[in-house]
């Protein structure tokens, strides 16, 4: 007999827990959009609340490092989240654990098949799991710039030489931070590459 006030039909059709393995798996969660960090920490509260810390381990907003520039061109490296709108949990799924989840305000429910939770592939958590938590040796090499634009899409230029040209963007040099332009100039096409905060779409 399970703790929670929930009728037999509701836990037959509810349950997760027929047949899962005892043993903590790292599990997707789908949450509000846009919220992660509260949410994130409001399920930290109701599982220290609930005594329940034995059948839960991280709970990540997974994220990568990547640089942003200013309007002055000052570089910052910021926190950028790669799945916007879902959690990672380490945790094992009990009657508990799993409603404790699912009763946490702005959270959907977790990713899986019949409603039934599916561990990650571990292929996908080492993947995520390492990109959220960089190798410190690792250092700045691997970092990325944000830039907003791909291939083929319209700009204009709003800083420099060749400010309030329009043009089509070629390519995208996250590692520099750099975009290069086509731009019509004397009737002719010409690449042109500017700091990707000269340009703006339009």
């Amino acid at each position: 007999m399970g703790v929670l006030q929930v009728s037999e039909a509701e836990k037959q059709e509810e349950s997760p827990t027929a047949g899962a393995a005892t043993g903590m798996d790292w599990y997707i969660i789908k949450i509000a959009f846009n919220r992660e960090d509260s949410i994130r920490d409001a399920m930290l509260k109701r599982i220290k609340l609930a005594g329940l810390e034995d059948l839960f381990g991280e709970i990540l907003i997974p994220t990568e490092d990547v640089v942003t520039f200013t309007r002055n061109g000052t570089r910052r490296v910021v926190k950028r989240k790669l799945y916007p709108g879902y959690l990672m949990a380490y945790m094992t799924i009990t009657d508990d654990s799993w409603f404790l989840v699912r009763e946490t305000p702005g959270v959907g429910d977790f990713t899986g098949s019949g409603g039934k939770p599916t561990p990650m592939d571990p292929h996908d958590v080492e993947k995520i799991v390492k990109k959220a938590e960089p190798d410190e040796e690792e250092g700045e090499k691997t970092l990325k710039t944000a830039i907003p634009y791909r291939n083929g899409d319209r700009v204009r230029v709003k800083e420099g030489n060749f400010q309030n040209l329009e043009g089509e963007v070629e390519k995208v040099d996250e590692a520099n931070g750099r975009v290069t332009v086509i731009i019509s100039i004397f009737g002719r096409s010409t690449p042109v590459e500017l700091d990707h905060w000269q340009i703006e779409a339009v």
